[in-house]
C-alpha cells in the first residue's frame, strides 16, 4: 500500500487541478510507476497497488414503482422496447447504450464514421441490413440486433458484449475474454453499466 503521508502534498495540487477542470467524474485511483512518479488514473493497470483518492457518488437508484415510468419517459422509448421486445433485451440496457453512444441525437457522426442513435459502422450498419443509420427506427433494431449478437458471444455477460459494443469483438476475445485496456473502452464500459442499473432501480455496486 502506498505511503498517504508521501502522497498528500503531490495529491491535493494535481486533486486541485482536476476538480477545477471538472476531470473528477469518476473514482481516481493514485500509484507509483517504475520511476517513483506519482499516476492518478480512474481504471486499475496490471502489476500496480493502488489506493483510491476520489469515490464518485453513487446515482440516485430508482425505485422498482418508478422503473416502468423513469424506461418509458426516455427518448424514442417505444422504439426501444419494440427493439428490445423483438431481441429479446432489457430496455435500459438499450437505452444505456445509446445515451453512452449519442446521447440521443439520431444525426450524431463520429470521427471514425458510425451514424446514428446507437453509431452503427458502415460495415456493420450493411451487415445488418440497415441502409440509412440516420432512420432512428432502423438505428435501434439494427443495434438490437448487434448487441445481441454480442450477448450471445459472450455468454450473456453485459460488461463483455458493452465492451464488444465500443471496442469491437475481437478486441475482447483477442485478450482472453476481459475488458480491453483502451481509456474510451474503460470509461464507457462503467458509464454504460451505471446507466443501466439506474434504469433497473439497481444499486450502483448491485450484480448484473
Amino acid at each position: 500500500m502506498l505511503n498517504p503521508i508521501r502522497l498528500k502534498p503531490i495529491c491535493v495540487g494535481l486533486l486541485g487541478c482536476m476538480l477545477l477542470t471538472g476531470i473528477a467524474e469518476a473514482d481516481v485511483f493514485v500509484s507509483v510507476d517504475a520511476k517513483g512518479g506519482y499516476v492518478l488514473s480512474n481504471v486499475h493497470r496490471p502489476g500496480r497497488t493502488y489506493e483510491r483518492v476520489i469515490h464518485e457518488p453513487q446515482m440516485p437508484v430508482v425505485s422498482l414503482d418508478q422503473q416502468p415510468q423513469m424506461i418509458a419517459r426516455q427518448p424514442y422509448a417505444e422504439l426501444v422496447s419494440a427493439a428490445a421486445s423483438a431481441n429479446h433485451l432489457p430496455e435500459a440496457l438499450l437505452h444505456a447504450v445509446i445515451n453512452a453512444e449519442s446521447n440521443y441525437n439520431p444525426g450524431a457522426t463520429s470521427p471514425k464514421g458510425a451514424g446514428g442513435l446507437m453509431q452503427l459502422m458502415p460495415d456493420t450498419a450493411r451487415e445488418l441490413g440497415v441502409t440509412d443509420v440516420y432512420d432512428p427506427r432502423a438505428n435501434i433494431q439494427g443495434g438490437a440486433r448487434y448487441l445481441k449478437r454480442l450477448m450471445t458471444l459472450f455468454d450473456n455477460d453485459i460488461a463483455l458484449a458493452v465492451a464488444a459494443y465500443n471496442a469491437g469483438p475481437e478486441a475482447v476475445l483477442s485478450r482472453g475474454r476481459v475488458i480491453p485496456p483502451f481509456a474510451e473502452t474503460q470509461r464507457y464500459v462503467p458509464s454504460v453499466l451505471r446507466q443501466y442499473r439506474r434504469l433497473q432501480g439497481l444499486a450502483a455496486d448491485a450484480p448484473l
